[in-house]
């Protein structure tokens, strides 16, 4: 369940040892949880959205196995809050995924300026994607990173769109190297609303 937290701070971290004894506890929630925040788009592209939660987990992973501290937890809140959503936008790591290291290759040379072509849609009003600003997520010859970390910026009027289970919603990646959109559910809808709360 998403906290009403935008941020994860030291306070929320807890100790490897006391983590230890709820991980396993703490991974199986994760997995239930994902089951509402996960979507396949296409045959390559699977999509997470992120929360308090998710990013809270990832952050005690980090530190569980690179054990770097007080100093390493900086970095890890730099590195992960702002991907908490933080009441009027959605976040999500976005990953194209293709075992084959060629394929892989060719495909994402063929994906420059994909973010550009990145949307939530409600009925047929476009939201675009806007990369977190961390890093550059597209070389200089063009070729896209297999994992990309985008936010979507709602309105009050799209927020309230987006609740309303009479608006068809779908992702939709619509690059000319990978033209794909999913049906966003009502199961997803629903669990994806509470990060407006």
């Amino acid at each position: 369940m998403p906290r009403n937290s935008r941020e994860i701070t030291a306070d929320d971290i807890m100790s490897l040892e006391d983590y230890e004894q709820i991980r396993a506890e703490k991974r199986e929630e994760n997995l239930l949880r994902k089951r509402f925040r996960r979507l396949a788009v296409g045959p390559h592209v699977t999509v997470y959205f992120e929360s308090w939660d998710t990013m809270w987990l990832q952050v005690q992973e980090m530190l569980r196995i690179e054990k770097g501290g007080e100093e390493q937890l900086v970095d890890e809140l730099r590195a992960y809050n702002p991907m908490i959503p933080n009441g009027d936008e959605l976040t999500c790591t976005l990953m194209f995924e293709i075992e084959d290291p060629g394929r892989r290759d060719a495909l994402l040379n063929q994906l420059g300026g994909v973010i550009d072509h990145i949307h939530i849609v409600i009925d047929s009003e476009k939201i675009g994607a806007v990369p977190e600003q961390d890093v550059d997520r597209e070389s200089d010859s063009g070729k896209a990173s297999s994992v990309l970390f985008l936010h979507f910026l709602f309105s009050a009027e799209q927020k309230a769109k987006f609740r309303d289970p009479a608006n068809r919603l779908f992702f939709q990646i619509d690059h000319p190297a990978y033209g794909h959109a999913a049906i966003i559910g009502e199961e997803m809808r629903a669990e994806l609303a509470r990060d407006f709360a």
